[in-house]
This record gives C-alpha cells, sequence and structure tokens, in this order.
C-alpha cells in the first residue's frame, strides 16, 4: 500500500480528567476537539469526518452523553463520513473505522472522539436521569442483570479467578498492574492519581469482587479525549509528527451466560499480527485496557508476549513492564491512575510516546511501535501504531 492509502493519526486532545467536573459533557468535547485541531495543524473545516463509540446514549447519558450529530452542528462540520454506534467491535474500533474510511478515500481528517461524564452524572440525578428500575431487560443486560452481575467487575473478576486456580497467579502478581499504573500517572500531569502505590496499601484495600480490590477497579470519570485520523495523501496539510495506524483487529463474542471460554483479548491478539509485518519482538511499548487489573494480563497473552496462562508471571516485580523495563505498559498511568478514558486514552499516549513527548514519563531509547487496546471481555479492539 503506497502512502496515499495509508491512515496517520495527526492530531491528538484531551480535556480536563476529573470527577464531578463543573464543565459540561459538550464543553469538554470541545476543549479536547480544539487541541487535538491545533495539534494537528489544522483547521475546523478541514475535517470532513466524525467517528465515535458508542454514540449518545439517552439512556445513559453519563456513560456517553454527546454523540456524531452533537459534534457536527457544535463545531459547523460539513461532514463526507462518520459514524457513531455501540454495535462495533470496542472503543478503538471507531479509530479503526475512521482509518477504514480514509483510506478509501470517502474522507481526508476524520474527528474521531470518546466523552464520559459518568461521575458528574452520577452527582446531577436531576441532569441525567438514572436508569430506571424495569421488570424485564432486554439486549446483554439479559446475560448478566439476573444474576446480580450488571458491574463488568463481576463476570471480569470470574476470568481472573480462574487464572488462579489453573495457573496460580496470586494477588501480589495481579497488585503490580496497579502499581505500575500508579507510578506512571505520578508523573503525568493530566492524571489524577498523584502519589505511588504500595503493595501493603494494596493489600489492605476493600475488597471489591474477588480477588478484586478497590484498586483494581477504574473509578467513573469526567473527561473527553480526540484523535484525529488523517489520510496518507493528506499529510502535507498538517504540522504534526505523523504516527501511522500499521494495522488493526477487532472481536466481539456472545455475551451469554454460555459465555466463552477466552476473552475477545486473545483472538483480537492473535489477529493483529495477521495484518503486519511486525512482530511482538519489535514493540517498544504497549497501552493496555485496564478497566480491571487483570485485563493487561490477557491482552499480554492474547498478543503473544507471552504465553497463554503465563502473564502474570511476565509481570511478577514490575521491572518488566516499568518505564525502564523490557515493555513498558501503561506509561500514562491507564485507567487505574489516568482515569477512566474509556479506551481512548491508549491511543492518545500511544501517540505521546512515539512522538517523545512524555516528559518525565518517557520511556527510553527511540520508541517506534506501539499497541494500544481497548475492552478485552466480549468484546475488544486493538491497534498497531508505528513512527515511520
Amino acid at each position: 500500500m503506497t502512502m496515499a492509502r495509508e491512515a496517520y493519526i495527526t492530531g491528538i486532545g484531551m480535556s480536563e480528567v476529573g470527577v464531578r467536573l463543573a464543565r459540561s459533557p459538550l464543553g469538554l468535547t470541545m476543549d479536547a476537539i480544539r487541541e487535538a485541531v491545533s495539534d494537528a495543524g489544522l483547521t475546523l473545516d478541514q475535517i470532513d469526518g466524525v467517528s465515535t463509540y458508542p454514540g449518545k446514549m439517552q439512556t445513559f447519558l453519563g456513560f456517553s452523553p454527546i454523540g456524531v450529530d452533537d459534534v457536527i452542528e457544535t463545531c459547523g462540520l460539513k461532514t463526507r463520513w462518520h459514524s457513531g454506534a455501540a454495535e462495533a467491535t470496542a472503543q478503538l474500533g471507531a479509530i479503526a473505522d475512521a482509518a477504514a474510511a480514509v483510506r478509501s478515500g470517502n474522507a481526508r481528517h476524520v474527528l474521531c472522539f470518546r466523552t464520559v461524564y459518568e461521575a458528574a452524572a452520577m452527582a446531577r440525578p436531576e441532569q441525567f436521569p438514572p436508569l430506571e428500575r424495569r421488570k424485564d431487560v432486554t439486549g446483554n443486560s439479559q446475560w448478566v442483570s439476573p444474576f446480580g452481575a450488571f458491574s463488568a467487575a463481576c463476570w471480569t473478576a470470574q476470568f481472573a479467578m480462574r487464572h488462579m486456580k489453573q495457573y496460580g497467579m496470586t494477588r501480589e502478581q495481579l497488585a503490580q498492574v496497579a502499581i505500575n499504573d500508579h507510578r506512571n500517572a505520578a508523573l503525568n500531569p493530566r492524571a489524577m492519581v498523584k502519589e505511588p502505590l504500595t503493595i501493603e496499601k494494596y493489600l489492605d484495600a476493600r475488597m471489591i469482587s474477588t480477588p478484586f480490590c478497590l484498586y483494581d477497579c477504574d473509578r467513573f470519570t469526567d473527561a473527553s479525549t480526540v484523535v484525529i485520523v488523517s489520510a496518507g495523501d493528506a499529510l502535507d496539510e498538517v504540522t504534526s509528527t505523523p504516527i501511522r495506524i500499521a494495522a488493526s483487529a477487532g472481536s466481539v463474542d456472545r455475551y451469554s451466560w454460555d459465555q466463552a471460554e477466552w476473552a475477545a483479548a486473545y483472538p483480537t491478539g492473535r489477529d493483529l499480527w495477521k495484518n503486519t509485518d511486525y512482530t511482538v519482538d519489535d514493540l517498544d511499548t504497549v497501552q493496555l485496557y485496564d478497566g480491571f487489573s487483570f485485563q493487561p494480563i490477557t491482552w499480554l497473552e492474547g498478543l503473544g508476549v507471552c504465553g497463554v496462562g503465563e502473564g502474570h508471571r511476565f509481570i511478577e516485580g514490575g521491572t518488566r513492564i516499568a518505564l525502564d523495563g523490557e515493555l513498558p505498559m501503561n506509561t500514562g498511568g491507564g485507567q487505574l491512575g489516568w482515569g477512566r478514558l474509556h479506551g481512548f486514552g491508549y491511543a492518545y499516549e500511544s501517540v505521546v510516546q512515539l512522538r517523545g513527548d512524555g516528559g518525565a514519563r518517557q520511556i527510553k531509547g527511540d520508541p517506534t511501535l506501539a499497541v494500544a487496546t481497548s475492552g478485552g471481555g466480549p468484546m475488544a479492539a486493538a491497534l498497531l501504531l508505528a513512527r515511520d
């Protein structure tokens, strides 16, 4: 494929990240859009595509308060292509869709965004009404809610317990994900966590869903993250360092209680390498979804960084995944340290690292290849990002 038919991330932006912010979700989205457009050296009238996940959800506005139409209207855009729905592989699938759009010539510059407002919404139920109690449930909820497993912590914990019983994973090993995230977040001025986490504090924390304690679970956050995807033949219009979307992969499995034996991170991780000449040995950093601490372990195994059932041993002691380790992981703090940016933060941080803009958290050497992932349970998406 010639450069003209490639897709690149050319702009990144992020709003304030916090809990119960006073700024509106549309205001946060516009803050991130302005930053991303400026980062790319573009203007809004050059944006001709918009992509998001999962689209505006009227029944759950805190989870997704802003849709494609809101952005198009507020920014005054004239788009040739847009997409925004929950029927996708996972959050980063919105960026993969944008890459397909620019490769096919349907757009030149696509604005991809994810806005979350769960913390503020819970504090202002009069503006963001919670879901009403119903006598029946439909869709994916029918497979989890009747069993008291509405929270993903419940079913993700079951996968984690299987690793403990079958492969010998310990809580001390699991803790290294949260400890690494907190340590890196303390170096990130945009992250919510400001100080490292000790193993003693981790083990003393209250349990949420065995084996997960409080520090194994991300927390509701208010924020917006934006990524601009541009066509290869439009790079002369941007001023930033472009990062190529070298490959993508995704999968969706059944949500039913008769669930798959392995989470979607495993087939997605394997498929990512089928779409590129790169191999896992070429990776300089990984930004792996960690809504719960066990999920990066499944991604490490799914991507082939280590064997199935060996992820907990790979991260044991935390040295391999540290900033100065052989495979730095979640260098911005992940969702456990930075905040629940719901997937888009991993693409953002990958670009930061590949451009060498990480500051105190910048990994050593000259990183050129990163993986960013989202989801990993019944749905998953992964991006392979390269600085050519």
